[in-house]
């Protein structure tokens, strides 16, 4: 295959499009049929929550050696392997539980889907960030809204498998080929700088240069800033639709509705988010992003009318659909380290999916799910508190 040594700046960035829709599209294909997973394998309730839990883990040690892969063979290099690997993670996941029906071998796939999906996550981001510097615009949320179409893809296709009684095996193998080509063809239009994370023509990072940035405290904010909002997103993913089953006493379509109106805002909000930030810049609208969001929980939380209770849905997606892609940025800011402070800023934010499930639940039990959604807000306050420091910045110091 010939690579393309300077891809021109549309290629590049229809190529990340690509890229990003490809890493959610491979997530939600399993994870939407974890059912299917659960009868392959005859699990029990606990027994699907301590497989999907040992995924999480595999993706957030991905995430903690990432930075140093990105350095050791490069961006493109990186999404490309890793990428492969969580895409055979995920053709195992499906031929693992039904056709071997083996609990140790979708395991081990589930790791490799997490890890692969992780690296290949803060290479993608890294790359962005990277075509941000070049064309001198924050199209990073364009990406993520990629992402999350490719996540919608993949649990709209996931769905249609199902109800055609497709089984997840063949399923998975042919959304894994159609993914390995896509993945194939778009590389060859991805930057061939593989330094440019790392210094943009000059010497790579050493790997103490890549611990320290756990030292420094912009990089710890900003990882604050992603930390909260992906806690945003991630309750309501895992607890939206139930909260309102349990707390609003409607039907479970009615639920799910819910979290289609949240989705649809994170949505909304990251395909305008490029033009606000355009106009307005990073802190100014993290900070609105961060009062939508908090304004839309409380809505939520207390005002059972349904009416109000879906606007407040719509805007704590909107809300909470911009810290994360801007937190990659602004980790990026300085071509040098830059991979290893999105990998920092990236771990802190997936300790968000490993926390706020059994947080949320914990406190749900005791209080309701809606009350413990105040949860969130706090941690929504925290990111607002943080957002300060992801005011563009190019020194060494990051």
């Amino acid at each position: 295959m010939k690579i393309a040594k300077t891809p021109s700046a549309q290629s590049w960035r229809n190529a990340l499009f690509v890229v990003f829709l490809i890493n959610g599209l491979g997530f939600s294909t399993w994870l939407a049929r974890v059912p299917a997973i659960r009868d392959g394998l005859g699990l029990s309730t606990s027994e699907v929550a301590a497989l999907l839990f040992t995924g999480a883990l595999g993706a957030v040690s991905g995430l903690a050696f990432s930075s140093h892969i990105i350095a050791w063979v490069g961006q493109r290099n990186t999404i490309v392997f890793f990428g492969l690997l969580g895409i055979a993670g995920l053709v195992g996941i499906g031929w693992g539980s039904t056709v071997f029906s083996s609990y140790t071998v979708t395991l081990v796939a589930i790791i490799a889907a997490g890890a692969g999906n992780g690296i290949a996550d803060v290479a993608m981001n890294v790359e962005g960030a990277a075509l941000e510097r070049t064309i001198a615009r924050n199209v990073m949320p364009w990406f993520h809204a990629f992402w999350s179409l490719g996540t919608v893809t993949g649990a709209g296709l996931a769905a249609l498998a199902s109800f055609l009684g497709v089984g997840l095996a063949a399923h998975a193998a042919a959304i894994g080929m159609l993914l390995t080509a896509l993945l194939l063809f778009v590389s060859r239009y991805l930057s061939d700088d593989s330094r440019d994370s790392e210094g943009g023509g000059n010497s790579a990072t050493t790997l103490r240069e890549r611990l320290a940035v756990w030292k420094e405290p912009r990089t710890i904010a900003i990882g604050l800033i992603a930390l909260g909002m992906a806690f945003a997103e991630g309750s309501a993913n895992d607890w939206l639709a139930l909260a309102m089953v349990d707390g609003r006493d409607v039907s479970n379509a009615t639920g799910a509705l819910w979290f289609g109106f949240f989705t649809a805002g994170m949505m909304a909000g990251r395909i305008g988010g490029v033009w606000v930030l355009d106009r307005f810049g990073r802190v100014p609208v993290l900070q609105a992003s961060a009062v939508l969001a908090v304004t839309g929980l409380a809505m939520v939380i207390l005002i059972p009318h349904l009416g109000l209770s879906a606007v407040g849905t719509i805007l704590w997606g909107i809300g909470s659909s911009l810290g994360f892609p801007v937190a990659m940025s602004a980790a990026a800011d300085n071509p040098r380290g830059g991979a290893a402070r999105v990998s920092a800023v990236a771990t802190l934010a997936y300790g968000a999916f490993l926390i706020g499930p059994p947080l949320i639940g914990g406190i749900g039990s005791q209080v309701g799910l809606l009350g413990a959604l105040w949860v969130v807000v706090v941690m929504v306050v925290v990111s607002l508190l943080a957002s300060p420091a992801s005011k563009p910045r190019t020194s060494a110091a990051g």
